[in-house]
């Protein structure tokens, strides 16, 4: 299967999980019916829907604020300016992403925006001190593959969709614990069900949120090797980032899914693999090794030795 296959069947998947994100919602809506009364049910609607459409328009701008990350410019940083350049024009995107930095010593990047057009890329400079000419072009080459597939845009759309029902469940929590049911014969087994749709519901979203991620990961991988056509160095980049166990300072659950590796849990052992079950990212072995199956190398892991991991 040609990537662009993969990218198609994969945009059938990601229509399967949203119909899914919308019976979720449904679903919550029709146990708490029974519950709480539904003038107060359109209100909370209404009030999700403004916050939905503010949150689109306003989404660049969170997760750059939430990231810590400031635009540069060229003569800041020229050589991760010349990085997103060239891979920019590799994906054949309209405009070259505004390029901005977040000041950490963890070595981690992420793509954001609305669309192509509104799309911006991050980069910590821990990523800039650890990584070489190489590994930093597929970097940048795998965010962009992210702006070209119009992930940003759905993963922004997701997080979105994820908020507005951890919202609505938090309200509908608060509505029961102060007495918003509608009366005093409310059936227990009603009142129940809508409590368990509450606490399972956000559980819900983000594994679905975690779908949606972790495949694009796969792709966007695939997408670097393409726009720079070297695998090995994607699979290089992967690696150093898998070596490095720094996290970042501040980051936000809500925007975890954005980065290139997750910033969320890093380490090895029990609380490493512990941490695993629960991330928005697949394996860098899996990634890894999946490079290497499509490009036909074996990666050495002897740079490694050179390069200043901790």
């Amino acid at each position: 299967m040609t990537l662009q296959q993969q990218i198609r069947s994969n945009r059938w998947r990601t229509l399967l999980l949203f119909v899914l994100f919308g019976v979720l919602i449904a679903g919550v809506l029709a146990a708490v019916s029974l519950v709480v009364d539904l003038s107060l049910l359109v209100v909370i609607g209404v009030a999700l829907i403004a916050y939905g459409v503010i949150m689109w328009f306003a989404s660049g701008r969170l997760v750059a604020s939430l990231a810590g990350a400031r635009p540069i410019t060229r003569d800041q940083h020229p050589g991760l300016w010349q990085a997103v350049e060239a891979a920019a024009v590799g994906a054949g995107l309209p405009r070259t992403p505004d390029v901005y930095i977040i000041e950490d010593s963890a070595p981690n990047a992420f793509a954001a925006g609305r669309d192509p057009k509104h799309a911006y890329v991050a980069a910590t400079t821990g990523l800039l001190a650890l990584m070489g000419p190489r590994e930093l072009r597929a970097v940048m080459a795998h965010e962009m593959a992210h702006v070209r597939n119009r992930d940003v845009r759905l993963m922004s759309l997701a997080a979105v969709l994820a908020g507005a029902l951890l919202i609505l469940s938090d309200i509908l929590v608060r509505v029961f614990v102060f007495g918003g049911a509608r009366d005093s014969s409310t059936n227990p087994l009603a009142l129940i069900g809508a409590i368990v749709a509450l606490i399972l519901a956000p559980i819900g979203a983000a594994m679905i949120q975690m779908a949606l991620s972790r495949r694009r990961e796969f792709l966007a991988d695939a997408g670097a090797a393409e726009i720079t056509g070297d695998a090995e160095g994607m699979a290089r980049a992967l690696a150093v980032l898998e070596a490095d166990t720094r996290q970042i300072h501040h980051v936000a659950r809500a925007t975890a899914h954005l980065y290139i590796e997750s910033p969320l849990v890093k380490g090895r052992g029990l609380f490493g693999s512990l941490g695993g079950l629960f991330q928005t990212h697949p394996s860098m072995p899996a990634r890894i090794a999946a490079l290497e199956q499509a490009a036909g190398f074996t990666l050495d892991r002897s740079f490694l030795d050179e390069v200043a991991v901790q």
